[in-house]
């Protein structure tokens, strides 16, 4: 047993800060908030502690050091990768997200879900990184948002993906391709719905996969328990998702005040990744993917607060390495400058999306929860940033970060 103190704390449903800010841990749990120290104090000072944070949509096995665009593609093994990805993973926990989904593979692994792989290592304490919960391989349509093939704009016969890597055509494939990331640890489905900002063929916001092969998908994971996270911008195609049963829209950068009803209705959750539209870089990418990004990113700023208004329920998420990999409170900063309130946006970045991912052993500072717990220095209800600037970092009562 020992004690975390500090200035003060986040009561995340409450939206205020305990002060003093006082945990008593023992082992990788909380085992008491408030009242006196017990065992070692670490005192943190003026510090303010918080749940540690979650980002809905990441990809460690993608971007990060020694990356590049042109080349990695069909350059770099799952082994490169993965190595990679251990200091994608390492840069996102010392940011303070201490959970992420991991929201579907689209390279070449001969069918391995490296995801699956990454988080075992890191719950092994092998290598240090966030809580994964893995989508394995996005789930598309050749020539859908997400086939590499299509992404970079290779020739024919470039890096063609199997139905295994998620390239899935017609509804038995679609099944095929959602059971097998299932058999091999997926603990939820990603699935690309339309197109996207980066992608060559046609517009973002076109619905590449048939209502009938949604459905399938659909159905597929939810006989089995799992959730459907859909990549989808257009109005169209996000109404026929939510149709369909998907429950998580990423992105849903063109979504009208129809598909916002529509989704409040249905209870459908939105990751709206809306720091894209500040901070992905764009200067290097093809002339027509920057008319694309010019039209789009505006859009997606104004999105996310009509939604957010209509009472939508948003979880953080910020498409990393999109954005760097441990620049993802960038997100949260920038909900609040699109006009959410810094209390609804910490709860989306941690009870909310606690609740997308259906667990209840963390996103608050509570007794019996795990000890996954931050410390920024400065209340986040008045400065939002703060939470780019995190001092520490304890995942399970292990302490990562001590600044």
């Amino acid at each position: 047993m020992f004690t975390l103190k500090a200035a003060g704390l986040l009561d995340v449903d409450a939206g205020e800060i305990v002060r003093p800010g006082v945990l008593r841990i023992d082992g990788d749990r909380i085992a008491g908030v408030g009242g006196p120290p017990e065992g070692e104090v670490l005192d943190l000072g003026d510090a303010i502690l918080l749940p540690g944070l979650m980002d809905m949509e990441v990809n460690l096995l993608m971007g990060g050091r020694g990356e590049t665009a042109a080349y990695s593609p069909v350059q770099d093994d799952p082994a490169l990768r993965m190595l990679r990805a251990v200091g994608n993973a390492r840069r996102t926990l010392r940011a303070g997200f201490t959970t992420v989904r991991n929201l579907g593979l689209f390279v070449k692994t001969g069918g391995y879900l490296l995801d699956v792989a990454l988080g075992k290592a890191i719950d092994a304490g092998w290598i240090d990184g966030p809580r994964i919960v893995p989508a394995g391989h996005a789930i598309t349509p050749t020539g859908g948002h997400l086939d590499p093939t299509m992404f970079a704009a290779f020739a024919p016969g470039v890096l063609e993906l199997s139905v295994e890597e998620g390239i899935a055509n017609g509804v038995d494939e679609v099944r095929k391709a959602v059971r097998y990331q299932i058999k091999h640890g997926a603990k939820l489905i990603k699935v690309c719905v339309s197109g996207g900002v980066m992608s060559h063929t046609g517009q973002p916001g076109a619905q590449h996969y048939s209502d009938e092969e949604l459905r399938a998908i659909v159905d597929e994971a939810h006989r089995r328990g799992l959730r459907v996270a859909a990549h989808t911008h257009g109005a169209e195609a996000v109404r026929n998702a939510v149709e369909a049963g998907i429950d998580c829209i990423e992105h849903g950068f063109l979504i009208d005040d129809e598909t916002i009803e529509l989704m409040v209705e249905r209870g459908t959750w939105l990751v709206p990744t809306t720091f894209l539209a500040d901070g992905m870089d764009v200067s290097k990418a093809a002339p027509e993917l920057q008319e694309k990004a010019a039209v789009m990113f505006p859009r997606a700023r104004r999105s996310v607060l009509a939604a957010y208004r209509a009472g939508v329920k948003i979880a953080v998420g910020t498409d990393a390495p999109a954005i760097p990999h441990g620049r993802n409170a960038g997100e949260l900063v920038a909900l609040v400058e699109r006009g959410l309130s810094p209390a609804d946006v910490l709860r989306a970045a941690t009870v909310r999306a606690a609740e997308l991912v259906e667990v209840t052993d963390r996103g608050r500072l509570s007794e019996g929860l795990l000890a996954d717990v931050i410390a920024v220095p400065g209340d986040p209800l008045a400065d939002i940033a703060v939470t780019e600037d995190v001092r520490f970092v304890m995942k399970g009562g292990k302490v990562f970060v001590e600044r």
